[in-house]
């Protein structure tokens, strides 16, 4: 390795040697290959060294492809593109600026998410800088996926992915017999040039447009998310029991005997956690069991692999796409009643102030007493409901303290400054076509939110633990604010008359009261999403640098084996260190591990959002095709230099295009979050009530089109 370093190393030097001298002039690299007596079967290797002198700068390229000193620096970026051609691209290096804007001419032959090499130009965008795409460094996309519509010799395929502008040419030949309307999968044979579309073969056809199920498998596909598992995966599940053998129960803490339930959803299928709560002399004795998924997933087995090829399991609108298999993801690893089940408990003793005092992790064996949903304890412990209190007596006293020890810790969260954006989720109701039938917000109850207290404080007194024992663990951050974006937020909130201290470096608390104090008012929804808008991602990290939005320091994934690879991670530490089996070499091994265990699932993470983000789409889009013509009221959710979007009561949003604003000529004020009328002076802002019209939909680009209702009209629909 270290001979091929010092090779690449020598070569480097020998171009940059007569790059650097006064009598080169700017060459092709068949040019310098000649000067170089270079043959023609090793000059691959040539075009290596040219390309790692462009990564580090060192070298410029041509439009025409002559290579010379860097007259710009050359960036190194990924390409982001935009349906309308131009695009812009996200710089690698932290500290080198913004975005670099380019436009369709400078594109050459990027798509979407390609990392590229850029110089700078000297005009700007706006604000912005201008840059031209001088080479891609490595092709993001091998395989798109779009709507196939043919002609009479070729065809060629739409991208269903906006961002990918040009169309992929495909010989009549390559087609696999598509017709028009087919959803495929086309692989790219040849990227195009500036003015050449990219070619590519079918590989697979996924349906017809108009097939139930195409549009959510076409996303799927599109993302690359893999659905079939592989032979060797479904060999290896064969060998999996049905119920939990005897002699994995020696060694374990036995917990049978312990009262404890699972509560989930009513379509819930893997149950991988069980609570049990038993109060004493004013103290809690709380026990998150979780599912010991490690015990049948083994480290580096087939399954382990496709486990974290995955990173997670999937929750579209008419489908689960799980981490593992259903034998184990519905079977031997969920907590089913009534039924031996291995698992990793957390039990804590919790005072009156919602303090961990003590706390117990080990492998244990559970049996659930009863499976449970949200809807029958929300009834119990919120509504007295006669019903579910008799069907459920031998329970009832168990949740209504459960309820008493959420209040406590969600107060104890609340206290230290603990954000809570309660923006509704979206609930869709599909017919057995997967036509959408009703869309509304998901609302939290007192008993999702009695779940949600109970893994939090579990999966915190795990990451604090872990974390004092210093040894290598994956834990979840959520990095405090960029300062940039506090001090807009807080020159903005400003103008309502608000204000938050320490822009520089925030506390959470600040942010939890200007929450409270927006409560109710005309500018909440406002406020409440750019304050959102304002924080960065949560992610995974083999670092403890703390939680700003849950404001702790110490916080990780436990409660989830089942459905995301870091907690199932995690579980392997935590059983090598019960089992004293964390030697050197493993914790050497792990350090050396999890750092890409933990970026690849932040990654897998965001995937499965955006599938999730672009099923809903489809599914509102086509919802509303059926409401074309009718009025409703909604609230401005965000607005751009094209438009602005609203948000309606059933969580559908649309855009209301500037050209479709025809009373005046509308530019966007960036600083105030407003469009403004040139002549008339009429403002739009967020959080504004605003009466809109469904005037188009288009489902392959999954949008939604209003134009504003201002007739004198009180008839619109408050609900849909």
């Amino acid at each position: 390795m270290d001979n091929q370093k010092e090779l690449m190393n020598e070569r480097k030097k020998i171009i940059m040697d007569i790059v650097n001298s006064d009598a080169y002039v700017p060459m092709k690299a068949k040019e310098l290959a000649i000067i170089l007596n270079i043959p023609r079967e090793n000059r691959d290797e040539l075009l290596e060294v040219l390309d790692e002198l462009l990564e580090e700068g060192k070298l410029s390229v041509s439009k025409k492809g002559k290579y010379g000193k860097p007259e710009n620096n050359v960036l190194v970026g990924k390409f982001e593109g935009n349906a309308r051609g131009f695009g812009f691209v996200v710089l690698e290096e932290e500290g080198e600026g913004e975005d670099i804007f380019i436009s369709e001419s400078d594109v050459n032959d990027a798509l979407n998410g390609d990392r590229v090499l850029v110089t700078l130009k000297n005009s700007k965008v706006g604000r912005r800088r201008e840059g031209q795409i001088v080479k891609v460094v490595e092709h993001a996309i091998t395989e798109v996926v779009g709507t196939f519509q043919k002609s009479k010799n070729f065809g060629f395929v739409v991208p269903d992915n906006a961002k990918i502008s040009k169309d992929i040419f495909v010989p009549i030949e390559k087609s696999k017999s598509a017709v028009n309307g087919h959803k495929v999968v086309v692989k790219i044979t040849d990227y195009g040039k500036k003015n050449k579309n990219p070619e590519g073969v079918i590989t697979e056809i996924i349906g017809h447009i108009n097939d139930p199920g195409t549009d959510i498998m076409s996303i799927i596909k599109c993302l690359g998310i893999p659905v079939e598992y592989p032979e060797d995966v479904m060999k290896q599940v064969e060998n999996v029991p049905d119920e939990v053998d005897g002699k994995d129960i020696a060694g374990r803490t036995d917990l049978r005997d312990v009262v404890m339930v699972t509560i989930d959803g009513e379509d819930a299928k893997d149950l991988d956690d069980a609570v049990s709560l038993v109060k004493k002399d004013n103290k809690y004795i709380l026990g998150v069991h979780i599912a010991d998924v490690s015990h049948y997933v083994t480290e580096k087995s087939y399954l382990d692999k496709e486990a974290l090829r995955r990173g997670t399991s999937v929750y579209l609108v008419d489908r689960v796409i799980p981490m593992l298999p259903h034998k184990l993801s519905n079977g031997i690893c969920s907590l089913n009643a009534n039924v031996d089940r291995l698992a990793l408990s957390c039990i804590m003793e919790i005072d009156e102030k919602g303090n961990v005092v003590s706390h117990k992790i080990c492998e244990s064996v559970i049996k659930v007493n009863k499976r449970m949903d949200y809807t029958t304890v929300n009834k119990i412990i919120e509504h007295n409901d006669e019903e579910a209190i008799a069907d459920n007596k031998e329970y009832v006293q168990m949740f209504m303290e459960m309820n008493e020890l959420a209040l406590i810790l969600r107060n104890k969260r609340h206290s230290r400054g603990s954000i809570d954006f309660d923006f509704p989720e979206t609930k869709i109701i599909l017919d057995e076509k997967g036509h959408p039938i009703e869309i509304k917000p998901y609302e939290r109850n007192s008993a999702t939110k009695l779940i949600e207290d109970f893994m939090l404080i579990a999966n915190e007194t795990v990451a604090e633990d872990y974390f004092w024992q210093e040894l290598p663990f994956v834990y979840r951050t959520h990095d405090n604010p960029d300062s940039e974006k506090m001090l807009k937020l807080s020159t903005f909130i400003n103008n309502f008359g608000y204000a938050i201290k320490g822009e520089q470096e925030i506390h959470p608390k600040e942010l939890q009261k200007l929450l409270e104090k927006i409560a109710g008012t005309d500018e909440e929804t406002l406020i409440s999403r750019l304050t959102l808008r304002s924080m960065k991602q949560a992610k995974y990290t083999t670092q403890s640098t703390g939680h700003f939005g849950l404001a702790t320091k110490y916080y990780c994934h436990f409660t989830s084996p089942i459905r995301r690879y870091p907690d199932l991670q995690i579980h392997r530490i935590i059983k090598e260190n019960l089992q004293k089996g964390l030697t050197d070499k493993r914790i050497r091994h792990y350090e050396s591990v999890l750092p890409e265990v933990a970026d690849y699932s932040s990654k897998m993470e965001r995937r499965a959002d955006e599938a999730e983000r672009e099923t809903d789409k489809v599914k509102k889009v086509e919802y509303m095709e059926k409401h074309l013509g009718e009025v409703f009221e909604g609230v401005v959710s965000s607005i751009t230099n094209w438009g602005m979007y609203v948000e309606l009561p059933n969580t559908i949003e649309g855009m209301i295009r500037i050209n479709d604003l025809l009373d005046d000529y509308y530019y966007y004020d960036e600083d105030k979050y407003e469009l403004i009328g040139n002549e008339t002076k009429r403002v739009f802002k967020l959080g504004q009530v605003v009466k809109v019209e469904v005037a188009r939909t288009d489902k392959n680009l999954r949008q939604i089109d209003f134009k504003l209702y201002e007739e004198d009209s009180e008839e619109f629909n408050e609900e849909i």
